[in-house]
Formats: C-alpha cells, structure tokens, sequence
C-alpha cells in the first residue's frame, strides 16, 4: 500500500457522503496524492513541499498487479497539467476544466465524477507550482522568483515523484497548462531536457513534447491585441481607443528600458482600465461580465477531511489567485518578460508543442499566439516560414458539418482554434478540447476539409495528420 493513495474523498463540502475510489472488493481507478519534499537552497536546513494529485489513466486495470501490466503502463502519456495565475492552484483545472472529478455551483460543493476526463486514455498529475500555489508551501515561507529557479525546483519534484513511482518513470512524458503556465511550460520542459542531457542522475524523464492553451507568452504583444479586441467588439470608444493606446506607448517604455516591475505595474493598470470602460466585462471570456465560478471549492479544499484524505497537513491552507498576492509579487520581474524564444528551442530540439485558443478570450487569446508563431517561423527563415504560412488551415467539423475547430499543422507544431470557448478551453469545450489533445497525442486524424481547395478536390472531407 502506498502512503499516497488515494482510497476516497468527500463527495461535498459538510462530508456528508464519500466518493470511494476503492471498494472491499474492487479497485476503481489508482490515485495518489501528497507532497514531495525539496531541500531548500536558500534557507538551509528547511524543505519546500510541492503538492501533486495523480490519476491514472482508465485504459489501465487498477485490480491488475501494476508488474502484470508493466508494459500498458509505460506507453501509456503522462500528462503534466499546470494552471497560471500565477497563483493559481491546479486544482481548478482538475474540478473545473478537465479532471475526473468536478464541482457543481451549489453550496454544499457537491463532487461528481465527469465523463471528460483527460484521463480516460492517458495518465493525469495536477501539480501546484510555484511554492505558495494551491496546498504546496514553504518551511521558511520562501517564495520563487524566476522561472528558472521555478523550473529546476519542479525537476527535483518530478524526480521525487518518480522515486515514489518508478512505474510510471518511463512514460512518455507532456507538460501541459494553460495562461501563465504559458511560460511554466516551456521553460519546466528545457530544464527537463536539461537534466536529461547532462545526465544528471535520477530518473531519466521522455519528454516529448508540450500543450499549452490561452498561453500568456508574450505580454508586449498581448496587451496590443487587447486593447484592438476590446474596441472591436465594441466595448470602447475610439477616442478612448486613443488614450489607451498612449498609455499602452508608456508601457512600452518601461519595458524596453528594463524596468519589468514598473512595466508590470504599467501592464496591469492597462487591462484594469480597458476592464473599467467596458462595464467590467470577463477579461477571459468577452461573452460575460463575471470568470467561470469556483463554487464551494475553496471551503470545499479547506475542509480538514478532504485534506486528511489527499494526506494535506491540517494547518496548510489552500491558496488561490489570480496574478494578485504573494506568488505573483515574487514573480513580477518575470511577469512581463516575453517567454516566445523558449518555444523556438523547443521546437528546435525536435519536441511537439500543441499551442490552441479559445476565440472569446480577450487576456491571451488567438490573435497573439497567431502572430507568435508567425514571428517564430519568420527567424527561423525565409522558407520555413513560407512553408507555416502556406500550410493548410483544416476546418476541423463536427458530424453535422459545423467547426469544431481551426488545426494547422507543420511538423513538430501544430495550432487549433477553437471557436465558442473563452479562456478555459477545457471548461468550455470540454469534449471537443479533449478529442482535439488525444487526436495530437496518438496522431489521429483531425476530420474536415481544406476550405483553400476546390469543393471537388475534398472529396467529403480529409483529414490532416502531422507533416
């Protein structure tokens, strides 16, 4: 029996019920939870503790001895998920976007199992990161200010987690998120590849490649697109188009000049005015004036049951935000770097990376990561940005004929729009978000047509594989 696992869970807030993950007489699915410990480099002789939750994947017969099934195991992905913020616990992709489990508005927090988990074909672990996210903490209170000390701190947690469970350590691995895990998971995945190729000892971990979602990757860029989206769909003026656009020229200043926490200050005065003069529309869906309720989740998460059973200190809150409090004070140098680069050494090193959007969003939506892209092919030359350019856009369809999404693809990188989805791609378009993952993780065909060819040529439709 593993000291993590994970047998049942309150099925709400008042514990009034249990959701069993194992009966007397049958295992129904293995899940382990808890924290790993990091020695401290800054503060001697204290730990850091980085909390995981870990579901594995439903082709995998948990009353099968994991020996008997070694091999299913293996080959099976293990995805990594993370959340932005920063601040944000991962938790809320597990309740809210695209776990097994989710929480109903209700206030008793009512937990029921969801039927578009990403783990039904692969193997799922929600992490908080950095120190002070969600359940993971500090001994001295520490907090991470860079992503690269975010990066190597979440190495050392893998390779614990790996020591705990060293039958999932030759998965293939993908480092997922979405929003500011834009610049988490690149920079988690170089580190990865680091450690590997250094051979420094532990577990050798088979990255192969990285999905993010709304990413916050370029700021700069992301505020222009902001500001144009917000009057294009009507919620300013032009002449208050003009005065955010000279507020937007003073941003720039500062963030040319290397000022980046001036910068960030700047930055976030800039979206909380476009906010202001547009009624206070939801930045992460321009449909709605209010975020994707939490529900009960946080008492739900503070409640000394649900953290007994996820094997939580009882004096460890959970902590959740949105670029606000500590964790994204610590981060405000980084908060406004642009992190575009890191994905051209991923793609140079031969790894995959799926970067998708939601159309609605107006904080890092599609617009940005478009011209990103663009602009990544455009350094890498003249004719392999010709090529992203004339690669065919597939009009990925539903059954009946209407878009599921926008897929391109080149290679080693692929790009999918999906249309009537904000921010949380997941929580939106939860079975349409998890085709779109499975379909580029096992190289399925994405089903539509080339709207560039003659009707004629489609012949009912194509569907587009990797390069």
């Amino acid at each position: 029996m593993f000291p993590d696992r994970v047998t049942s869970i309150p099925a709400n807030v008042l514990n009034t019920q249990r959701i069993d993950f194992c009966t007397d007489d049958a295992k129904k699915v293995r899940s382990y939870a808890g924290h790993v410990h990091i020695d401290s480099t800054e503060t001697p002789g204290t730990e850091n503790h980085l909390f995981y939750w870990f579901f594995e994947s439903q082709t995998c017969n948990p009353n099968v001895a994991v020996a008997d099934q070694q091999e299913l195991i293996s080959r099976t992905p293990l995805l990594i998920w993370l959340n932005g913020g920063p601040g944000a616990s991962s938790l809320l992709g597990l309740f809210l976007e695209n776990g097994p489990l989710s929480i109903g508005d209700d206030a008793a927090g009512t937990i029921s199992v969801a039927s578009t988990t990403w783990n039904q074909e692969a193997h799922v672990v929600y992490w908080d990161q950095p120190i002070g996210t969600g359940y993971s903490y500090s001994d001295a209170g520490e907090l991470v200010k860079s992503e690269k000390t975010l990066s190597l701190m979440f190495w050392k947690g893998l390779q614990k987690f790996f020591g705990m469970h060293p039958e999932y350590a030759q998965c293939p691995l993908y480092v997922c998120g979405e929003s500011y895990a834009g610049k988490y998971v690149p920079a988690i995945a170089l580190e990865i590849d680091k450690q590997n190729r250094r051979n420094a000892g532990g577990h050798h971990i088979d990255l192969r490649g990285i999905s993010v979602g709304n990413g916050w990757i370029k700021p700069e860029l992301s505020l222009r697109v902001l500001i144009d989206y917000a009057y294009t769909t009507g919620f300013l003026g032009i002449g208050q188009k003009k005065s955010l656009r000279d507020a937007y020229e003073v941003y720039q200043d500062a963030l040319e000049s290397g000022e980046m926490k001036k910068a960030t200050k700047l930055g976030n005065d800039l979206v909380a005015t476009v906010l202001a003069y547009g009624g206070n529309f939801d930045l992460y869906d321009v449909r709605r004036w209010d975020d994707l309720p939490m529900g009960a989740l946080r008492a739900y998460l503070d409640s000394k049951e649900v953290k007994k059973s996820l094997h939580v200190p009882k004096d460890v809150p959970w902590q959740c935000a949105d670029d606000k409090g500590p964790v994204a004070g610590a981060l405000v140098e980084d908060n406004m770097t642009d992190a575009s680069g890191k994905y051209a050494e991923i793609l140079g090193r031969g790894y995959r990376a799926l970067l998708y959007t939601g159309n609605f969003d107006t904080a890092c939506g599609y617009r940005s990561t478009e011209e990103i892209l663009d602009d990544l092919m455009r350094q890498k030359g003249e004719h392999e940005h010709a090529e992203w350019r004339n690669a065919p856009r597939l009009v990925w369809t539903q059954a009946q004929g209407d878009p599921k999404g926008f897929v391109r693809r080149l290679r080693n990188l692929t790009q999918v729009g999906v249309p009537g989805s904000g921010h949380q791609v997941p929580a939106f378009q939860p079975r349409i978000c998890r085709e779109m993952l499975y379909n580029w993780l096992f190289d399925r065909p994405f089903a539509g047509y080339d709207p560039q060819q003659p009707a004629k040529q489609r012949n009912g439709g194509t569907g587009l594989r990797k390069a």
